[in-house]
């Protein structure tokens, strides 16, 4: 269940289950509000959590209501598209044949049947961005599994709203956005490697911070180049 906490104007939903941390997130596009607290926790030691928080949660909201944003696409001629953080422009071909996308030296081919809706390209985009990582996971999954001494069950790409990747540390299985096709390779790479992380150490403390600065120094560095970089447009629905 969703409780609400009213602070200052600053809206935050509370969810208590069965965890043994206190864990505060905010969301884009506009910075939602979200606690998750043990179910031992009272309402009281929550909301003094929170009131302590202030001054992060609002720094986040500010962060995230100014990140830059991708303009809606439409999957018309000659509209920017990004893969591998590299732009290149979308040249649409209509033909009666099996729908597909190609990457060329600037230009990102999409070719549909005649008179296929905008939802339709935006589809087969969508599905080719998915093969793309899919295509490029494993050899990174292969390359870092010696590394950190871990072993992965599966993957899954997905995409997703407010994080880059997510890991089941019991299942060892993690998932990556789709978005991530859009972003340098050093980027998803990093992503790879934070959620291989989670296999040994579940929570972002100061353990975890020592395998991924022992593993991957720049990880920072990463991590911020996905944070500057615009987000995709969405149809945010919580």
């Amino acid at each position: 269940m969703i409780t609400k906490l009213e602070l200052g104007g600053i809206t935050v939903d509370v969810v208590q289950k069965d965890i043994k941390n206190v864990h505060l997130s905010a969301y884009p596009p506009n910075g939602r509000v979200k606690i998750s607290a043990p179910l031992r926790m009272s309402a009281a030691t929550i909301r003094v959590f929170a009131i302590s928080k202030i001054g992060w949660i609002r720094q986040q909201q500010a962060k995230l209501r100014g990140q830059k944003r991708e303009s809606p696409r439409e999957y018309l001629d000659r509209e920017s598209h990004y893969v591998w953080g590299k732009r290149y422009l979308l040249k649409v071909v209509e033909d009666e044949v099996a729908p597909s996308v190609e990457l060329q030296p600037g230009a990102l081919r999409l070719r549909v049947r005649p008179g296929a809706s905008e939802a339709t390209r935006e589809a087969i985009v969508a599905s080719w961005y998915r093969e793309l990582l899919k295509a490029e996971i494993p050899q990174l999954i292969e390359a870092w599994e010696p590394r950190l001494n871990v072993a992965v069950r599966g993957f899954y790409v997905r995409r997703m709203k407010t994080k880059w990747g997510s890991c089941n540390p019991v299942a060892r299985t993690i998932r990556l956005n789709t978005e991530l096709a859009k972003k340098p390779k050093e980027c998803l790479e990093y992503i790879v490697v934070h959620e291989l992380a989670h296999l040994i150490e579940r929570h972002h403390n100061e353990r975890f911070l020592a395998i991924m600065d022992k593993h991957m120094p720049r990880w920072r560095l990463h991590r911020q180049e996905l944070n500057d970089g615009p987000l995709a447009q969405e149809a945010w629905d919580y």
